[in-house]
């Protein structure tokens, strides 16, 4: 699963026997996003992907700079393919 900051997540004591982190050694791996993408606000709920600095200019889902835009997935990638579209349709089709 990765370390998430300030999380209490974690595999319950019955589902101990499919926990890697109990079954090998895993080294403790931290992996950042660069600072000026803003994943964690996004993850957390308190911006919507078309928020933040980055979303659909420097940060694409074929120039990825964020973790939530890596995969099809992942919120961003989902919000750019699907969401945020959505009112560039709808003014093309009141114009219509």
């Amino acid at each position: 699963m990765g370390f998430i900051s300030q999380s209490a997540l974690k595999i319950r004591a019955a589902y101990a026997e499919f926990d890697a982190e109990q079954r090998f050694t895993v080294p403790g791996v931290r992996v950042t996003d660069p600072k000026a993408a803003q994943c964690g606000e996004v993850l957390k709920g308190v911006l919507k992907p078309a928020q933040c600095k980055l979303f659909g200019r420097e940060c694409t889902p074929e120039q990825p700079i964020g973790a939530l835009m890596v995969s099809s997935e992942g919120s961003c990638a989902a919000y750019y393919n699907y969401e945020h579209r959505k009112p560039i349709a709808i003014a093309n089709a009141a114009m219509s």
